[in-house]
């Protein structure tokens, strides 16, 4: 059987490969690129639009980026680092919806004010320490904080309906910040890629084994999961950006650097309402604080979402316990991931976070009245009948070695790379497809160093201005490139925003 041969080869059919072929395609336009995608559609698993939080995940409201120190002062390092890497997202796809790539950017971005929301002396105290800790630096210049009601109820009115006049409440809020469908951006990047030569996309396609050949290359085996058709491709690259079952992938290569990495998969669950009479009442993403004992993707959150161009409503999410990584995976997933080389950190990690695991098999047998009683929290006047149950997509949270030796759970992404830089995959959950780029980034810094040189940098510095620059430290370099992409996608403008009272306030 003769091998399709190509320069990369893309597993997933998700935020994190479109991202990449993208960034390929523009470096160099020669690359041949297949993209391999189980399913039969692009963006089904963890990026398609409600298997997500759909937050364009900046740290504006994220509070669970921001925590107190020992000292007793606010952690920014996490928040300065996502706010930073959520701008070159918006700094690519802003050049993309400029060089006609990307449709109109309504379709898949959309002003929704970031907003925290916190109740009690002791989250108040914190919000309040927050604020006046973010509000100094550059990033963060545009955060607004009030412990006034009448404000709040300006902000969002539902989570003030009904609630006790004498509760000691703050908010926090971001004016632009944005829901993002991310669905739609990779469909749209991926309809982008097939209309250039030398791209090609297999749906229905799964991959059932790889090796490197002696060569260098990668053999990879895939079938045709409808015709059940056997095919092999080779190729000189391979990432896989598989969501939960790139663990499995990264396994199966045998790759040095993927050994001691085990996964821990969270579900999670959506209530969602359509009824306009409620939806029409709120427009922002409203987080507020982690219940004790939950996983940082567990951070509640009442939330505006745009889809498709209809605007809905979601509370949760509602994490709970499985052994898939997928969505569509298998309950055997997890056992069939444990390997000689991650038990050990897989069983420390067992031992450690037992409390996690009960909170999470708890968390998946509430009733329906005990999820509503939860958003009671953030809308008092919420009714059962209004909210209907909706499953979200799977996150796999990383578990590798600790310094010594065992296991700690991570919760992040990280990109793993092969010493001869042939394959990379990518790891982890939140805040996942908001940091694509930067992500993406760093496998082609580690994997294509020689595309980034001379015109490649210059290419570079076209799609994402700041590009080896920090936002950080530079706020003149901020104010330019933060004015070019607010203008670009139309963030903060009414030709995106959905008629609301709340959406200018």
């Amino acid at each position: 059987m003769t091998a399709k041969k190509v320069d990369v080869l893309l597993v997933g059919a998700g935020a994190m490969s479109s991202t990449l072929g993208t960034l390929l395609k523009q470096l160099d336009p020669s690359l041949t690129i297949a993209m391999v995608e189980r399913l039969d559609q692009v963006a089904q698993e963890s990026t398609d639009a409600l298997n997500n939080a759909g937050t364009g995940h900046a740290a504006y409201c994220e509070l669970n980026y921001t925590p107190l120190k020992a000292d007793g002062n606010i952690d920014t390092t996490k928040a300065f680092s996502i706010n930073s890497a959520f701008e070159l997202s918006l700094q690519l796809w802003s050049f993309l919806v400029e060089e006609g790539a990307l449709p109109n950017p309504c379709r898949f971005i959309n002003t929704a004010p970031h907003s925290s929301f916190v109740w009690g002396e002791e989250n108040v105290n914190f919000l309040r320490k927050r604020y006046e800790t973010l509000k100094q630096h550059h990033l963060f210049t545009a955060i607004e904080y009030s412990e006034d009601p009448e404000v709040i109820k300006q902000w969002m009115p539902l989570i003030m309906q009904g609630r006790a006049a004498d509760e000691k409440i703050a908010a926090t809020r971001v004016a632009y910040g944005s829901d993002v469908n991310f669905g739609e951006l990779t469909r749209s990047l991926v309809k982008n890629l097939q209309q250039q030569e030398g791209f090609e996309l297999l749906l229905n396609t799964k991959v059932k084994g790889l090796s490197q050949q002696q060569d260098k290359t990668w053999q990879v085996s895939v079938k045709n999961t409808k015709t059940g058709d056997a095919s092999t491709i080779n190729a000189r690259f391979v990432f896989v950006g598989a969501g939960g079952a790139a663990l499995t992938l990264l396994q199966k290569s045998g790759i040095p650097e993927g050994h001691g990495y085990a996964g821990f998969p969270v579900s999670g669950q959506w209530l969602i309402c359509n009824k306009p009479s409620i939806v029409d009442q709120h427009y922002a993403k409203v987080y507020g604080k982690a219940p004790i004992g939950a996983p940082p993707m567990s951070v509640p959150h009442l939330d505006t979402r745009i889809i498709d161009g209809k605007k809905t409503l979601l509370f949760g999410p509602y994490a709970g316990f499985t052994t898939k990584f997928l969505k569509t995976g298998s309950i055997t997933d997890l056992p069939f991931s444990i390997r000689p080389n991650n038990i050990i950190p897989l069983m420390a990690v067992g031992m450690k976070n037992m409390d996690l695991t009960r909170y999470l098999i708890g968390e998946s047998r509430q009733s329906h009245s005990a999820r509503v009683d939860s958003l009671r929290k953030y809308f008092p006047d919420a009714k059962d009948e209004d909210w209907d149950l909706s499953i979200a997509g799977q996150r796999v949270q990383i578990i590798k070695k600790d310094a010594q030796g065992k296991g700690k759970l991570e919760f992040g992404t990280e990109v793993i790379v092969s010493a001869d830089k042939s394959f990379a995959a990518l790891l982890g959950a939140s805040p996942g497809a908001s940091t694509a780029v930067q992500a993406m980034l760093e496998v082609v810094e580690r994997s294509f160093p020689q595309l980034i040189e001379g015109e490649g940098k210059a290419r570079m510095l076209r799609m994402i201005p700041s590009y080896k620059q920090s936002l950080v430290d530079n706020a003149e370099l901020l104010k330019t490139v933060r004015e070019r992409t607010l203008r670009v996608l139309l963030l903060g403008s009414d030709m995106c925003i959905a008629e609301h009272p709340t959406a200018k306030s």
